[in-house]
């Protein structure tokens, strides 16, 4: 799905055409360009990653968790190097007329691999019991980042759904050689409904309303992607009179 994203947004005159429509106006019309520098990891990039790292290390040492701990980091470290090494060698030719500001590569978003990275490394190094709530932090967290960088023209939408999903193929990738691990079915409304209100706020701008709303929907599908990657689609367990164990979707 990565590849696809990049071939069709970065590789097609469509793609291209439909995101430089999407960046009208200046960065500085949008609402949270006020509030970037109090909003991590929009400021203090290395700040943030330096204490995620050392949050994932700690929560590793209490838990003694070592396994886990290194699949948290090795997805937190993956994710953003890979994203700077993508980002700095991935071409985008001029398919669309766009204005000189819109003409360079920025596929994927650094900025979104951190918050992503960052959520989904903690997520694995969490307790089961805990999990849910450190991954309904980081579908808001991501969804909030993810509206932000898109509304201030950091980035396009495909950059942010394209660092989420190689995020995701990170997790899917370290934490497959872990045990499973089972986590108690909650409810994914409540924390998605939350990622939906942060986006939607993120995103706004003063001049527009539509085009903030495409970047918002685009930030909610970056968190759900998250959520469903940290923690799995929910199934229902039962027990089956003199049947034993039945599983049901």
């Amino acid at each position: 799905m990565f590849a696809v994203v990049y071939l069709f947004a970065v590789w097609t005159g469509i793609g291209q055409s439909a995101e430089n429509a999407l960046i009208v106006g200046r960065a500085d019309q949008a609402r949270i360009f006020g509030w970037r520098h109090s909003v991590p990891p929009l400021t203090r990039q290395t700040a943030v990653l330096v204490a995620g790292a050392v949050l994932i290390i700690a929560v590793t040492l209490i838990r003694r968790c070592w396994r886990e701990g290194i699949a948290a980091l090795a997805i937190v470290v993956v994710t953003v190097s890979a994203t700077e090494a993508l980002h700095a060698v991935l071409p985008r030719p001029d398919l669309s007329p766009a204005p000189q500001a819109l003409s360079g590569a920025s596929f994927p978003s650094g900025t979104t691999a951190i918050a992503a990275g960052l959520a989904l490394g903690v997520a694995v190094v969490s307790s089961p019991r805990v999990r849910p709530y450190v991954a309904a932090a980081g579908a808001i967290w991501l969804a909030v980042i993810a509206a932000a960088v898109q509304t201030l023209y950091w980035h396009r939408p495909s950059d942010v759904l394209g660092t989420t999903l190689l995020a995701c193929a990170c997790h899917a990738t370290a934490t497959s050689l872990l045990a499973p691990v089972g986590i108690r079915r909650v409810r994914a409304l409540p924390p998605l409904a939350l990622a939906a209100a942060g986006s939607v706020l993120a995103s706004t701008r003063e001049e527009s309303v539509v085009r903030p709303l495409v970047f918002a929907g685009v930030a909610l599908v970056c968190s759900t992607l998250l959520w469903i990657t940290a923690i799995g689609m929910p199934v229902s367990v039962w027990i089956a009179p003199r049947r034993g164990l039945s599983l049901r979707p």
